[in-house]
């Protein structure tokens, strides 16, 4: 197993975690009341918090602020599991360490 800068690579994961910014769950669609005549579109924001589904419609004047937002928790939680892979890798390396420093003994 190839050992990793896992402090220095936690820390700056954890810096670009904090500067995500304000973030949104979910998905960013536009609808249309009527397909076939392509009329009577509208933005809608679904997405899934604590197990319920919500969805909510938007404004056309917040639709690039929403996508930014998606956007972000979207970076947040790439990052947020490359974090949690690092920490399983880290903590699996310290046992391996303890492991044959017991056996050493």
């Amino acid at each position: 197993m190839r050992v990793p800068s896992c402090p220095l690579a936690g820390q700056r994961i954890k810096q670009a975690i904090f500067k995500t910014g304000v973030m949104r769950p979910g998905s960013l669609t536009q609808q249309m009341r009527k397909a076939k005549e392509k009329y009577g579109a509208y933005w809608q924001l679904s997405y899934t918090y604590r197990g319920k589904g919500k969805t909510e419609y938007i404004r056309e004047a917040f639709v690039e602020q929403v996508k930014i937002e998606t956007a972000n928790f979207k970076r947040y939680r790439k990052l947020f599991d490359r974090l949690i892979k690092l920490s399983i890798e880290l903590s699996r390396l310290k046992m391996a360490a303890g492991k044959k420093a017991g056996q050493s003994s």
